[in-house]
């Protein structure tokens, strides 16, 4: 069989009614365009489709976390399409042992972001980052957080199939008040476009970049989901409860709250170093 376009949009409808996230379906979809493209007008085989992972591995453009996804999403596919056979295996990785400390966003960056913010007039943009970072939820989230989930101090998010109720600081509860009645905002959701549209990825990402030179911090650290990150360290550091945490992000797997919270090389080195087995 070949990958076709029409294929590909019944697939897409498939994953639609398969209740998947936007933001998911759209990453399976341009992972099989790649497959597509890749395959050109030959049939799929298992050796092509090993090939394939070998000339993804082999080009020196992708990290292994990246190839293991696009194989995911062709898997996925071949799963709706019962071509089971054509299924292969993703690369075995170690898991991580320490953060990238040139990735890693820390409480004085966050809080330079948010000052600058709020000295351009950015009062939207510095409220965003204080609600996600107080509260761990995604950017995807934010349209749970309404006047009515601010009066009772607490956000029900809905993603990925499950519902959790997400608790935001009395100090934030206090912050978003002020904001709603400066922006007269009297119901509904609190973060919109100028068309009333729950503002996206995009829009945050790209109002983020621009805070950057200004406030003085590394472009590279500067994106939304690095603000779940903070909160999830930070709440950890507290408590060292991971269970509790995994609960708090909605994570269905311990596994993927670990990740949150490893420590960059520099921590586990000073710990070493204190260790004096060393005569």
């Amino acid at each position: 069989m070949r990958i076709t376009e029409d294929l590909i949009k019944q697939y897409r409808d498939y994953l639609y009614e398969e209740e998947r996230s936007v933001a998911t379906i759209n990453k399976y979809i341009c992972d099989l365009h790649k497959l597509m493209d890749y395959a050109g007008r030959r049939n799929l085989d298992k050796k092509l489709l090993i090939s394939y992972k070998k000339a993804l591995q082999k080009s020196g453009k992708y990290k292994t976390s990246s190839i293991n996804s696009f194989i995911v999403a062709a898997n996925s596919f071949f799963q709706y399409m019962k071509l089971y056979s054509l299924r292969i295996k993703t690369f075995k990785i170690q898991k991580e042992v320490f953060a990238l400390e040139d990735r890693d966003l820390s409480k004085k960056e966050y809080e330079k972001l948010v000052r600058t913010a709020l000295m351009l007039g950015k009062d939207r943009l510095a409220m965003v980052m204080q609600t996600m970072c107080a509260t761990g939820i995604r950017i995807s989230e934010l349209e749970a957080v309404t006047v009515e989930s601010i009066k009772k101090g607490m956000i029900t998010v809905c993603c990925k199939g499950k519902e959790r109720q997400v608790l935001m600081p009395r100090s934030l509860q206090v912050k978003l008040m002020d904001y709603i009645r400066r922006k007269d905002i009297r119901y509904g959701k609190v973060f919109c476009t100028s068309s009333g549209k729950a503002v996206n990825r995009s829009n945050i990402w790209r109002e983020m970049k621009l805070l950057c030179k200004e406030a003085g911090v590394d472009e590279e650290k500067v994106f939304p989901h690095n603000l779940r990150h903070l909160f999830a360290k930070t709440f950890y550091n507290g408590n060292k409860d991971i269970a509790k945490l995994s609960n708090i992000l909605g994570h269905s797997n311990i596994e993927t709250t670990r990740i949150y919270i490893i420590e960059p090389r520099k921590k586990y080195q000073e710990q070493i170093d204190r260790l004096g087995l060393v005569t």
